[in-house]
């Protein structure tokens, strides 16, 4: 393998009104906007120290248009672009200029369907993380990982690890031992890209990472005070998986965001996958409570890298689409 992937480092989503938008996510959760033309809005994180991590378009629709990570070097986005030519796998250049902020970038569409993007280099700008006069409603600090719902966990997690790099930090298995999610990362925490049994090729949520509890608890009265109650979907909890401590958020088009802090280091190269049995109330979260069925059954669409159109999903192939058990 002669590239090397970082980290997740940007999604861009689109949204059907900007103004509504950034309400939400400038206004109450505390994303910093970095730019705004009239049909983007660029925003990151307090910690963040180049454009953009999350990217909202304008359009008719909402959808996915790309996952995007970083590599280290220039020379990995060529050598990616052959690896996934190689594989037949139609990978896309964008047209330099098209994009804000950011340089030279490479998109293809995995074997899940999912829309993947690469890059090298971004922009830098002001990192505002001592910027405390500044801080407001979440204080996010920075993009943590993205999970989706795909019809093949199994074959998902084989393409990431054996192709692409990926390492597995914990994994959700049926009694039958197959895989229902499972957890991957390259920068040395619990995940980057988390893959879960269900129809797709969907977006689950991109998390987003804050520097402790506090911040989720002063989020969830901002969210209250400012009219948002109603988007809170799940949460405030601890996730038994990655040992986060989480809630879940339904944005003005339904797009999911998690908060999400406390998880741990993965780097030592002898770290062992940590199993869950699918069935355990504390692998979802740790107190037991179960999540809402929408936490299940409902997830973005992601967009076809070459057509802009919204891609087909399938139905997963393993059955149970929820955990099953008594809280």
């Amino acid at each position: 393998m002669d590239f090397n992937i970082i980290r997740i480092a940007r999604v861009v989503m689109n949204v059907t009104d900007l103004d509504r938008s950034r309400a939400f996510y400038v206004d109450a959760l505390g994303f910093v906007e970095t730019e705004r033309d009239e049909d983007h809005l660029y925003l990151r994180g307090l910690e963040e120290h180049v454009h953009h991590s999350l990217v909202l378009k304008k359009s008719e629709k909402p959808g996915i248009q790309a996952m995007a990570y970083k590599v280290m070097e220039e020379q990995h986005l060529d050598q990616l672009y052959t690896f996934f030519k190689d594989k037949g796998m139609r990978p896309k250049w964008m047209d330099q200029g098209c994009q804000r902020g950011i340089g030279r970038t490479l998109r293809v569409q995995d074997p899940s369907g999912l829309p993947l993007e690469f890059f090298a280099e971004m922009e830098g700008v002001e990192r505002m993380l001592q910027r405390y006069d500044l801080y407001r409603g979440a204080r996010i600090q920075r993009i943590d990982h993205v999970n989706c719902m795909v019809q093949d966990v199994e074959a998902a997690q084989s393409f990431y690890m054996n192709e692409l790099g990926f390492r597995c930090s914990e994994y959700t298995a049926t009694e039958d031992d197959r895989v229902w999610a499972a957890w991957l990362h390259r920068k040395p925490t619990v995940h980057d890209h988390a893959f879960m049994n269900g129809v797709g090729p969907r977006l689950h949520h991109v998390g987003f990472s804050l520097s402790d509890p506090m911040s989720v608890i002063h989020c969830c009265d901002v969210l209250a005070a400012k009219g948002y109650a109603h988007a809170i979907e799940r949460g405030p909890g601890r996730h038994g998986l990655s040992n986060a401590f989480f809630l879940y958020l339904r944005d003005p088009d339904g797009n999911r965001i998690e908060l999400y802090t406390g998880d741990y280091l993965t780097s030592d190269p002898d770290f062992k996958p940590i199993r869950w049995d699918l069935n355990d109330p504390r692998r979802a979260t740790f107190w037991g409570h179960a999540a809402p069925d929408s936490w299940f059954n409902e997830a973005s669409v992601v967009l076809d890298v070459h057509t802009g159109e919204e891609l087909p999903t399938s139905e997963p192939v393993l059955q149970q689409r929820k955990p099953d058990f008594v809280t």
